[in-house]
């Protein structure tokens, strides 16, 4: 019976798929197996020794130490893609209203409801809410993966001319993409021809502050800057100068702060990015899919610290052995089999950065003595066994 810890509210539809049979789930529940997380912060939590994976039900993984994680050989998930359309369409809006002012003309029409004569003040005063049109204007995408292919491909239907920077695209997005999206040659070029830019890229230590006050000189005047990914992403303090000066028009940010909010050309929204209840359910069944397939069948879809690795099991036995990415690991591996005359039906090696994961089949069932040799091998984090 495989124990599911989960942290926040998951969506049923994902939970449900969980065998009652196979799992127990609980958001109180001694040394799980598995944990299943949304927003919670995981970064000063301890993690039990037995768990095995955490499965993010979105796609930011900020809130999970993946670090300490990966020294531990705790496979972290995401949710790539699930929440995609719901991002896709909010910005979608956020173009429009950082192009029109929507929200200021909704206020003061709201603040006018006393006035006997509203229609005559509405043609009077329409004129201070007026804005341009996103068609035949540049949007800059930094960040082409689901999210970043989505919004691309529907702003060329709006009749938008879109520039995408993303070094590290995968063949699956460039496939996904428009013809019609212009490669940048680099960020700064991407940042000096649009009329407005669109963060979909993850937070991390490269991309923390890199939206700042040089890049800002880059931009365009009046340029507009969307921000649905990550606060950090962006520094607060030079983005406010550059709208104050008049550098910048708008920046619709999902992340307000107190500081923001003080600022009358920021459009806060209290992070609605992925908020729909189809995205919720998305998230859910795709994160509780991969951590089903990984504690059944020991296989690695969209992880965040170890690599991709998936093998069709042709035999009763299975070994799965996580570990540092450093030379003969696998010739130990297997010396170690052999020697405890283990017959290999199959085997996969991938690996990642600083990590690797190994999947092999056995036609014999594996002793506990040759996996605590396994264990003992220098560079080696986890070692699982698994039976068909």
């Amino acid at each position: 019976m495989f124990k599911i810890q989960t942290l926040n509210k998951i969506s049923p539809l994902g939970l449900d798929l969980f065998p009652r049979d196979k799992y127990e789930i609980a958001s109180d529940i001694p040394n799980p197996d598995a944990i299943l997380v949304r927003s919670a912060d995981m970064n000063n939590m301890e993690i039990q020794p037995g768990v095995l994976a955490i499965a993010r039900a979105g796609a930011g993984y900020n809130n999970i130490p993946v670090a300490r994680c990966s020294d531990n050989g705790v496979v972290v998930f995401n949710t790539p893609g699930a929440n995609a359309n719901a991002v896709k369409e909010l910005a979608l809006i956020s173009f429009l209203i950082s192009s029109r002012d929507i929200v200021g003309g909704i206020n003061w029409c709201t603040s006018i409801a006393d006035k006997p004569d509203v229609p005559e003040l509405v043609e009077k005063e329409k004129s201070r809410f007026t804005g341009p049109e996103l068609k035949g204007k540049t949007l800059g995408i930094i960040g082409l993966g689901a999210i970043g292919v989505m919004v691309a491909n529907d702003a060329i239907a709006l009749g938008m001319d879109v520039i995408g920077f993303d070094p590290y695209i995968s063949v699956d997005a460039a496939w996904n993409l428009s013809r019609e999206v212009v490669r940048a040659e680099s960020l700064e070029s991407l940042l000096s021809k649009s009329d407005y830019v669109s963060l979909h890229i993850p937070q991390s230590e490269n991309t923390k502050g890199l939206m700042d006050a040089e890049k800002f000189r880059i931009m365009k005047k009046e340029a507009r800057i969307v921000n649905l990914s990550r606060a950090a992403l962006v520094k607060d303090k030079d983005i406010i100068e550059a709208l104050e000066s008049g550098k910048l028009s708008a920046y619709v940010t999902d992340f307000p702060t107190a500081e923001l909010l003080k600022c009358k050309k920021v459009i806060p929204v209290p992070h609605l990015g992925a908020s729909t209840p189809e995205a919720e359910d998305n998230c859910a069944v795709m994160a509780v899919k991969q951590i089903m397939d990984f504690l059944e069948n020991g296989a690695i879809l969209n992880s965040v610290n170890f690599p991709r690795c998936r093998l069709e099991q042709r035999a009763p036995h299975r070994l799965l052995v996580a570990n540092r990415n450093i030379p003969n690991m696998v010739g130990q591996i297997t010396t170690i089999l052999a020697g405890a005359n283990i017959n290999i039906t199959d085997l996969i090696n991938h690996h990642r950065d600083d990590y690797a994961y190994n999947i092999i089949d056995t036609e014999q069932k594996i002793s506990d003595s040759a996996l605590d040799q396994i264990r003992k091998v220098e560079g080696i984090i986890r070692v699982r066994a698994i039976e068909k």
